[in-house]
Protein backbone atom coordinates (compact mmCIF):
# COMPACT_ATOMS: atom_id res chain seq x y z
CA UNK A 1 0.00 0.00 0.00
CA UNK A 2 3.05 2.67 0.92
CA UNK A 3 4.58 1.28 -1.96
CA UNK A 4 1.52 2.13 -4.28
CA UNK A 5 1.33 5.50 -2.72
CA UNK A 6 4.93 6.62 -2.97
CA UNK A 7 4.22 5.51 -6.94
CA UNK A 8 1.31 7.53 -7.07
CA UNK A 9 3.45 10.39 -5.54
CA UNK A 10 6.22 10.07 -8.16
CA UNK A 11 3.56 10.24 -10.82
CA UNK A 12 2.11 13.33 -9.80
CA UNK A 13 5.84 15.42 -9.29
CA UNK A 14 6.41 14.01 -13.05
CA UNK A 15 3.36 14.59 -14.05
CA UNK A 16 4.08 18.37 -12.31
CA UNK A 17 7.15 18.71 -14.01
CA UNK A 18 6.53 18.16 -17.38
CA UNK A 19 3.68 20.89 -17.18
CA UNK A 20 6.06 23.30 -15.20
CA UNK A 21 8.91 22.20 -18.38
CA UNK A 22 6.25 22.46 -21.20
CA UNK A 23 4.68 26.17 -19.51
CA UNK A 24 8.98 26.92 -19.49
CA UNK A 25 8.96 25.94 -23.07
CA UNK A 26 6.13 27.81 -24.01
CA UNK A 27 7.03 31.24 -22.14
CA UNK A 28 10.38 30.99 -24.18
CA UNK A 29 8.70 31.26 -27.62
CA UNK A 30 6.55 33.69 -26.71
CA UNK A 31 9.78 35.29 -26.17
CA UNK A 32 11.63 34.20 -28.59
CA UNK A 33 8.87 35.74 -31.12
CA UNK A 34 8.44 39.09 -29.13
CA UNK A 35 12.12 39.29 -29.34
CA UNK A 36 12.01 38.56 -33.47
CA UNK A 37 9.31 41.14 -34.19
CA UNK A 38 11.12 43.96 -31.84
CA UNK A 39 14.41 43.41 -34.01
CA UNK A 40 12.31 43.50 -37.34
CA UNK A 41 11.39 46.72 -35.59
CA UNK A 42 14.32 48.12 -35.22
CA UNK A 43 15.33 47.17 -38.61
CA UNK A 44 12.65 48.71 -39.95
CA UNK A 45 13.32 52.09 -38.10
CA UNK A 46 17.60 51.47 -38.98
CA UNK A 47 16.14 51.65 -42.61
CA UNK A 48 13.99 54.56 -42.28
CA UNK A 49 16.78 56.66 -40.14
CA UNK A 50 18.96 55.43 -43.33
CA UNK A 51 16.52 56.94 -45.74
CA UNK A 52 15.73 60.07 -43.88
CA UNK A 53 19.72 60.50 -43.45
CA UNK A 54 20.01 59.81 -47.23
CA UNK A 55 17.13 62.58 -48.09
CA UNK A 56 18.42 65.17 -45.22
CA UNK A 57 21.75 64.66 -47.43
CA UNK A 58 20.15 65.84 -50.77
CA UNK A 59 17.93 68.51 -49.00
CA UNK A 60 21.42 69.64 -47.67
CA UNK A 61 23.75 69.71 -50.46
CA UNK A 62 24.97 72.96 -50.90
CA UNK A 63 24.42 73.09 -54.53
CA UNK A 64 21.11 72.23 -54.68
CA UNK A 65 20.34 75.47 -51.68
CA UNK A 66 22.15 77.60 -53.72
CA UNK A 67 19.91 77.05 -56.96
CA UNK A 68 17.21 77.75 -54.88
CA UNK A 69 18.43 80.68 -53.44
CA UNK A 70 18.91 82.01 -57.26
CA UNK A 71 15.42 80.77 -58.43
CA UNK A 72 13.67 81.91 -55.51
CA UNK A 73 15.49 85.09 -54.10
CA UNK A 74 16.63 88.34 -55.52
CA UNK A 75 19.88 88.99 -54.11
CA UNK A 76 22.63 90.83 -56.04
CA UNK A 77 26.46 90.56 -54.94
CA UNK A 78 28.00 92.78 -52.43
CA UNK A 79 28.68 96.52 -53.63
CA UNK A 80 31.58 98.37 -51.57
CA UNK A 81 29.90 100.96 -50.65
CA UNK A 82 27.50 98.79 -48.41
CA UNK A 83 29.91 98.38 -45.97
CA UNK A 84 30.07 101.47 -43.28
CA UNK A 85 32.12 102.23 -39.97
CA UNK A 86 31.02 100.85 -36.89
CA UNK A 87 30.93 103.96 -35.21
CA UNK A 88 28.11 105.10 -38.15
CA UNK A 89 25.91 102.39 -36.77
CA UNK A 90 23.32 103.22 -33.92
CA UNK A 91 23.95 102.13 -30.35
CA UNK A 92 20.96 99.54 -30.30
CA UNK A 93 19.46 97.57 -32.61
CA UNK A 94 15.81 99.32 -33.95
CA UNK A 95 12.48 97.75 -31.55
CA UNK A 96 10.89 95.52 -34.03
CA UNK A 97 7.82 95.12 -31.44
CA UNK A 98 6.83 96.50 -28.53
CA UNK A 99 7.72 93.41 -26.03
CA UNK A 100 5.06 93.95 -23.55
CA UNK A 101 2.45 93.70 -25.87
CA UNK A 102 -0.21 91.29 -25.62
CA UNK A 103 0.70 89.71 -29.61
CA UNK A 104 4.05 91.03 -30.56
CA UNK A 105 4.37 88.92 -33.15
CA UNK A 106 1.45 90.69 -34.91
CA UNK A 107 2.94 94.22 -33.82
CA UNK A 108 5.73 92.89 -35.72
CA UNK A 109 4.26 92.10 -38.70
CA UNK A 110 2.14 95.09 -38.42
CA UNK A 111 5.63 96.77 -38.09
CA UNK A 112 7.04 95.16 -41.56
CA UNK A 113 4.76 97.21 -43.72
CA UNK A 114 6.32 100.59 -42.56
CA UNK A 115 9.29 101.06 -44.53
CA UNK A 116 12.26 100.00 -42.77
CA UNK A 117 14.89 102.67 -41.06
CA UNK A 118 18.38 102.43 -42.91
CA UNK A 119 21.36 102.60 -40.52
CA UNK A 120 25.01 104.63 -41.19
CA UNK A 121 25.83 106.43 -43.87
CA UNK A 122 25.04 103.58 -46.61
CA UNK A 123 21.52 105.21 -48.18
CA UNK A 124 19.52 102.84 -50.56
CA UNK A 125 20.74 102.12 -54.18
CA UNK A 126 21.15 105.10 -56.67
CA UNK A 127 18.11 105.66 -58.11
CA UNK A 128 15.69 104.02 -55.47
CA UNK A 129 13.82 106.84 -53.05
CA UNK A 130 15.93 109.57 -54.37
CA UNK A 131 18.93 109.50 -52.13
CA UNK A 132 22.35 108.98 -53.92
CA UNK A 133 24.58 106.59 -51.57
CA UNK A 134 26.28 109.06 -50.22
CA UNK A 135 23.22 110.76 -48.64
CA UNK A 136 22.63 110.39 -45.07
CA UNK A 137 19.09 109.14 -44.01
CA UNK A 138 16.78 111.24 -42.29
CA UNK A 139 17.13 109.91 -38.75
CA UNK A 140 20.57 110.07 -38.51
CA UNK A 141 20.83 113.77 -39.59
CA UNK A 142 20.79 114.25 -35.63
CA UNK A 143 23.66 112.88 -34.62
Amino acid sequence: MTLRMINLIVIGALVLAAAYVYRIKFDSTVQAERLAKIRSEVRRARDAIAALRAQWGELDNPARIEALAKRHLKLEPIQPMQFDALDQLPDHPPQIADPNSRDPIGAAIEKLEEPAATTGSVGPPPGAGGQSAGSRPAGDAER
